[in-house]
């Protein structure tokens, strides 16, 4: 695979929204970055956010943050687009379709247009979808248009599997597949408590009569987080902000982070034409490669349901493959 041709740890926030904007913020402090440069249609928004960013610097570490302009694509190492429509209470990711893939569409071209090597992560709604929108406008190998995917989501179910089973979150380690959204499943065959699968670690934690219902129960609750937060207050931006400076820093440091992303499948697991999230290696280039296993049967017709739901909505917008 390609370098980019890239020295600086430059990255570059599309949307200074409520998303954009906390990411910037918490990139900022993690150290990640030695530049970040926010761009948004609306310029004063994006003046603005810098400048509540920059009067934070003598707090955080040395970075170098301003206004960008569609030039700092070209000498990017990753380029984070957050823009697009909000999703609203009551609708879904994927009536998002239409109007963000319009948005993506336009940011993908600039991008092309200043010859860039970066890595697009994508995050906009519905991000799977956008995620293809992306790699079919720009032509470029799958491994550098990465998706947010399901990070956000196995984070989410990592919280809850580490308050009911009384575990530190940093030894539980488990997946979310399919869609970023209400096709998405708990891939429990790779869920781990202290190395111990759960099939095993259940009979030893005591905390629930009925494991099964109680699986169930955190699945859907993984399911309906965002919806929730979006009732309670408009909009989730924290804990997506903090996931993707967990993806960031794998693509910034070349970790090798082993981490549910929304990538196209070329015959992984099955399939075909469609982005959606399984466990994928991340590291400076994008992503390396695609872990592939051999999931029960319940969990690979979960995955092709989801896959079919996602094929569909893509046809809506690049047409069938």
């Amino acid at each position: 695979m390609p370098q980019p041709s890239v020295h600086r740890r430059k990255v570059v926030v599309v949307g200074a929204g409520a998303v954009g904007s906390t990411f910037a913020y918490a990139l900022a402090q993690s150290g990640l970055a030695e530049e970040i440069a926010l761009i948004d249609m609306n310029t004063d928004l994006a003046k603005g956010q810098v400048l509540d960013l920059v009067h934070g610097q003598p707090f955080f570490p040395t970075v170098a943050i301003h206004v960008g302009t569609p030039a700092d694509y070209a000498d990017a190492h990753l380029i984070v687009l957050t823009a697009g429509a909000a999703q609203r209470p009551g609708e879904t990711r994927l009536q998002l379709l239409q109007k963000n893939a319009a948005v993506v569409r336009a940011v993908v071209r600039d991008i092309a247009a200043q010859d860039s090597r970066a890595v697009l992560l994508v995050v906009s709604n519905p991000v799977d979808v956008m995620t293809a929108v992306a790699l079919h406008e720009t032509g470029w190998e799958r491994h550098r248009i990465v998706g947010s995917g399901t990070v956000l989501d196995s984070a989410r179910l990592r919280h809850l599997l580490s308050a009911h089973c009384g575990v530190d979150v940093h030894n539980v380690h488990a997946y979310v597949l399919g869609e970023h959204g209400d096709s998405e499943f708990v891939a429990w065959s790779m869920a781990h408590i202290g190395g111990l699968p759960m099939r095993e670690f259940c009979p030893l934690c005591r905390h629930c009569e009925d494991w099964q219902a109680e699986r169930r129960r955190i699945e859907q609750q993984v399911r309906d987080s965002a919806y929730h937060i979006i009732g309670y207050k408009g909009a989730t931006w924290f804990a997506v902000g903090m996931a993707l400076v967990r993806i960031a820093g794998a693509i910034l440091r070349g970790q090798h982070s082993v981490l549910t992303v929304s990538s196209r499948l070329d015959g992984e697991f099955g399939l075909r034409d469609v982005c959606l999230s399984v466990p994928c290696v991340v590291a400076s280039n994008g992503i390396e490669r695609l872990i592939e296993s051999t999931l029960p049967s319940d969990e690979q017709a979960a995955l092709e349901a989801s896959a079919a739901k996602l094929r569909e909505a893509i046809g809506q917008v690049i047409g069938p493959a």
